[in-house]
């Protein structure tokens, strides 16, 4: 007996995986392996075409993301469990567990890219992985800030696309190219014009980006000789590990010698080396500058003074910062003369090791992590003057530590006027290969803003980085030396990058937004309703509403006073009221009185007359739980419809006495009804005369509506994402980051601030609804006054046309305003 079995994961899976595993660790090795970047994903990419489920693509995402964490992140997992002294086999077990969050990008990969690749062609399939891999790095906070895209930096030519797009772009530009010898690989087997166009976009991609890179090469070499240069000392006193010296020496012989360490190799720098200015790293002054907790310390605070008025150039330095909210890792300026200058706080503080959000927070976490740490966030980028001996003042953008994979704050201080950025690091729980990474990541923010940037850390690697990204002089990892650097300053050239901002994230959202809607509109877009069934077919919907008089009025007074209150909320905003703004509860609670309340109760009075509606033994039978109405098919003369569909499209009964049945039946098609009537044995029925209500309740009833028109979509799921991103650029700009509030006030809080937006935009939708179905409502009626005969075509392209106006126009218009500089 044979058995058959179908192509799954586990059928070659592992091999894919590890394969692309591997060559992703060569490619994340630096040097010539930045090469294995243009095909490190294919293999995996192979094993995902295979895959026949959405569990089974997302079951290799899973698997790839602990692979590829284990290939390019051993050293943070050695790093984690030195830091934590439970040893590298714990921390890297802890790193490959949470590799799923660690890099959450490949599971979205594999998830968008196998739903559009059973729809579509391998083109747009490309297309769309690659958005939902950059657009879940832009929209997911992530601890390192690291993308494939980092791979590139030892190409000098290739890297400088980076003005344009960013790393992101760079990584979006890799994954088509494994994309495409991903294809090559499954045709290879069909003949050279099969393999043609794959291999020709795969070597056309990183061509592309060559002659980009000749062409900014040859634009910065072309730039006129800047009359100002800068020359910094960057003092690299190799002394780590502040606790374990503690221990072994005491806490005032560890800061005695740290700063005698620093002022003999600064005076050098200024003395021997004639800096303009001297850098010392990452919190090398450990306690509050200017803010002494003792007298000890204020006297160690007089010497530094002392020390910068006796050099007589800036200096910047490590230390720390506080106020009423608490402690900030800092960057000091201290100049000659005039002494401090301010204070740049970190902006990005690392999660757990120096930075614990307060909903986190409490007895309980640091029991368990009695190492995590009490530093608070700083508000964003600032740039300061340096003011140099000769009278020049330069302005500079500070950073430090994880600041410098944040691409949004190097953009934000290239905007706000820098000529050079000053980076402070202390990478020493990192091992080499991690700090050379991380100076790496430290030099994009050069290309991005073609900045040139002094970056001094502990320990190394230190270097002077030029606005190509070049690195022109720098340490090794674990020794002490002086780094003297000099670069001309001007004013930096607006790159793309500096322009539109850490765009390409935002792009690919859209994008996939964009594919999400024409997906959703072809398989949900109002149609035309078919052919009329046959004679004798009885198909009337399941449920009617049957109302009294007085409960027509009641809801339909209900209903006009809503949708009356929501054109006036339109009105009120067309002349100037701001309606809208997300900050505050009296928009929300007028919307909810005037609109909501009102719309709510008027469903609440139909709901509780909604009945069961069948035809037994010849009579209409109306049901709701135990009350029944029955009348008699053959007393039925005549179905008319409502002059006006309030509160919804309906009918009445006429009775062959002439009397009008007291119960109107609300429901979408009163010819339905009509129909199932007649073939139920009402030989007198007759249908009234086509009046302009009765042509206007056809065109309504003409028009299936799709699931688009359905209040969770529109009023729920559309008003979600677009708070989504919207929310998040508020973040960026109230607090720094897309978290900022959660780690400023809590979870909360955030989920209040974000709740405030999401209604926000709810109301917004729904004053753009109305003021569509206005102008719906109104075509049909013209149409049907003017053009009888046009009247339902002309219906169906008004729904379109406002489907498309909603879902589309509202998107493009948040894209707009958030690309927008």
């Amino acid at each position: 007996m044979k058995i058959a079995t179908r192509p799954g994961w586990l059928s070659g899976g592992w091999t894919g995986i590890l394969a692309s595993a591997l060559l992703c660790h060569l490619y994340s090795r630096g040097g010539a392996g930045w090469l294995f970047g243009f095909v490190a994903l294919v293999p995996w990419l192979r094993t995902l075409d295979v895959q026949r489920s959405i569990s089974h693509a997302l079951l290799s995402g899973w698997a790839m993301s602990i692979a590829y964490t284990a290939a390019a992140f051993t050293w943070f997992g050695s790093a984690i469990g030195n830091y934590t002294q439970l040893g590298t086999a714990a921390g890297m077990s802890m790193l490959l567990v949470l590799a799923p969050l660690f890099q959450p990008q490949l599971l979205m990969f594999a998830l968008v890219r196998h739903i559009v690749g059973r729809r579509h062609g391998v083109v747009l399939r490309a297309l769309a992985g690659a958005a939902a891999w950059v657009a879940t790095e832009w929209l997911v906070p992530r601890l390192l800030g690291d993308t494939f895209g980092y791979g590139l930096y030892p190409s000098r030519l290739l890297r400088q696309a980076a003005e344009v797009g960013g790393v992101a772009g760079l990584t979006f530009v890799l994954l088509l190219a494994n994309e495409a010898l991903a294809v090559a690989a499954q045709r290879w087997k069909q003949g050279v014009r099969a393999l043609s166009v794959p291999l020709a976009i795969a070597a056309l991609l990183p061509l592309l980006l060559a002659g980009y890179g000749l062409a900014a090469l040859s634009a910065q070499s072309a730039q006129p000789v800047a009359s100002e240069r800068l020359r910094i000392g960057l003092v690299q006193s190799n002394i780590v590990d502040y606790e374990r010296l503690r221990r072994e020496k005491g806490a005032g012989a560890v800061v005695r010698e740290v700063l005698d360490t620093h002022y003999a190799m600064s005076y050098d720098a200024v003395e021997r080396q004639h800096a303009d200015a001297v850098m010392w790293s990452e919190t090398v002054y450990p306690t509050t500058f200017g803010h002494p907790k003792s007298e000890a310390g204020a006297e160690l605070d007089r010497e530094i003074l002392q020390i910068v008025n006796a050099a007589g150039v800036p200096f910047v330095f490590g230390t720390y910062d506080r106020d009423a909210a608490g402690e900030y890792n800092a960057a000091a300026f201290v100049e000659p003369g005039t002494g401090l200058l301010g204070f740049y706080r970190k902006a990005r503080p690392f999660p757990l090791s120096e930075y614990v959000p307060a909903w986190l927070d409490g007895a309980m976490l640091r029991r368990w992590l009695p190492w995590a740490g009490t530093w608070r966030p700083g508000t964003g980028a600032r740039v300061f003057p340096l003011r140099l001996k000769d009278g020049r003042e330069v302005p500079v953008l500070p950073m430090i530590c994880l600041d410098d994979v944040d691409a949004g704050l190097g953009i934000d201080g290239a905007r706000l006027g820098a000529q050079a950025i000053l980076t402070l690091s202390n990478d020493s729980w990192f091992p080499p290969h991690g700090a050379r990474l991380h100076l790496a990541a430290a030099a994009f923010r050069s290309i991005e803003t073609r900045l040139p940037q002094f970056r001094v850390t502990t320990n190394g690697y230190s270097a002077v980085i030029d606005a190509t990204g070049t690195v022109i002089a720098d340490t090794n990892m674990g020794e002490r030396t002086l780094v003297i650097g000099e670069v001309p300053v001007r004013q930096a050239p607006r790159t793309l990058m500096v322009a539109w901002g850490d765009w390409v994230g935002r792009a690919a959202m859209t994008f996939l937004m964009l594919l999400a809607v024409a997906a959703v509109l072809r398989r949900w877009w109002p149609a035309q309703a078919g052919p009329l069934p046959a004679a004798g077919a009885t198909l009337l919907p399941p449920h009617v509403v049957v109302l009294p008089v007085e409960a027509r009025f009641a809801t339909g007074l209900l209903r006009t006073f809503a949708r009356a209150s929501l054109l006036g909320m339109v009105a009120a905003v067309a002349f100037g009221e701001a309606l809208l703004l997300p900050n505050t509860l009296a928009h929300i609670r007028i919307f909810v009185a005037l609109f909501l309340a009102p719309e709510v109760a008027a469903w609440f009075v139909l709901r509780a007359f909604r009945a069961r509606i069948a035809i037994e033994h010849g009579s209409l039978v109306l049901t709701r739980g135990r009350q029944r109405l029955e009348l008699t098919v053959e007393h039925i003369a005549a179905v008319e419809p409502w002059r006006a569909p309030i509160p919804a499209p309906g009918a009445w009964l006429r009775l062959r006495s002439g009397e009008r049945w007291p119960y109107g039946i609300a429901l979408a098609d009163h010819h339905a009804l009509a129909r199932a009537l007649h073939a139920a044995g009402a030989a007198a029925l007759h249908e009234a005369p086509p009046s302009r209500a009765s042509l206007y309740a056809t065109a309504r009833a003409a028009i299936r509506r799709g699931r688009l028109d359905e209040p969770l979509a529109k009023f729920v799921l559309l008003p979600l994402a677009l708070a989504i991103p919207a929310f998040r650029l508020h973040q960026h700009i109230a607090y720094g980051s897309g978290l900022g509030e959660l780690y400023t006030f809590g979870l909360l809080a955030y989920l209040k601030a974000f709740a405030l937006w999401w209604a926000a935009w709810a109301i917004g939708v729904a004053l753009c609804a109305a003021v569509l179905r206005t102008i719906i409502e109104a075509g049909t009626i013209g149409t049907v006054l003017l053009r009888p005969a046009a009247s339902i075509e002309l219906r169906r392209w008004l729904e379109r046309f406002g489907l498309a106006a909603l879902y589309l126009g509202v998107p493009v218009w948040l894209l707009i305003r958030l690309v927008a500089p």
